[in-house]
């Protein structure tokens, strides 16, 4: 149900790249509640992509860009707010990449080239975007940018290999910013810790399947859906949260406090 939540809002929506996509699922939320945007993914994810049927649904521009290319990131936002017509009110950044993930390659023994492009992409476009932004004064006072991570920036889950340490990056970047950006134009910056979902980039983790039958049976309230984690973005971009920044925001079913469950101890006596 719209509330017009976001009514009069533009924003940048980062990362859709198919119908299985937490951005995806946000930008249809978005245009639910009265936002304009422009979506923007790399140029080869582009490709596999069908970002420009979301388009099409949500009546949005789509801006080819490298998040790790600050040239790419100036044009991006210099252009949205032309065709927005004026600055910027939220982004959401849902950028992950591995090519150690990708290729198989143990934690113990990554290739380190391709270990600084996971930090690259996955975090440090980040800084970038936020540092682009604030030198063109892109966003809007109280404007919102949420960033997607993963409990594994804090806790050990073997098969999300160097991720883990690319996603703790991105929480340590948003604080800082977020500090920041905060003082400077009231800008808020957070992350969203969500559960394990089931998206193109999930299903490329070993084990994954597997992880989320363990998460659901862990968490209280169970796994958190694309469309929830969605809903969950779109109130952060809103009005409605205007003083929460710099956090990691858990949307997990309640799997980062739970230590245990009834169901799981019962699996282990059978």
């Amino acid at each position: 149900m719209a509330n017009d939540l976001l009514k009069g809002k533009r924003g940048i929506i980062f990362g859709a790249l198919n119908n299985q996509s937490i951005a995806w699922k946000v930008a249809q939320r978005a245009h639910e509640e009265g936002a304009t945007f422009v979506l923007t993914n790399a140029p080869i994810a582009m490709r596999m992509g069908e970002i420009n049927e979301l388009a099409a649904q949500t009546g949005s521009q789509v801006i080819p860009a490298d998040a790790t290319s600050v040239e790419d990131l100036e044009k991006l936002i210099t252009e949205s707010m032309e065709i927005l017509g004026g600055k910027i009110d939220f982004i959401l950044h849902s950028i992950g990449m591995s090519p150690n993930v990708r290729k198989g390659k143990h934690y113990t023994d990554i290739n380190y080239s391709w270990y600084n492009q996971t930090l690259d992409v996955s975090a440090g476009s980040l800084h970038k975007t936020l540092s682009t932004a604030m030198k063109l004064d892109a966003i809007n006072d109280w404007g919102s940018v949420v960033a997607l991570t993963y409990i594994a920036a804090q806790r050990i889950f073997p098969d999300y290999n160097d991720m883990a340490d690319a996603k703790s990056l991105l929480e340590s970047i948003t604080r800082s910013f977020g500090y920041h950006y905060g003082i400077q134009k009231k800008v808020r910056v957070n992350t969203i810790s969500q559960s394990p979902t089931v998206t193109t980039a999930g299903q490329g983790i070993k084990g994954f399947t597997e992880f989320i039958n363990f998460s659901e049976q862990m968490s209280p309230l169970g796994n958190a859906s694309a469309e929830a984690c969605a809903d969950y973005c779109i109130s952060m971009f809103s009005d409605l949260t205007r003083y929460v920044t710099m956090q990691n925001l858990f949307h997990d079913g309640g799997f980062s406090n739970t230590g245990v469950t009834q169901q799981v101890i019962e699996r282990f006596g059978e």
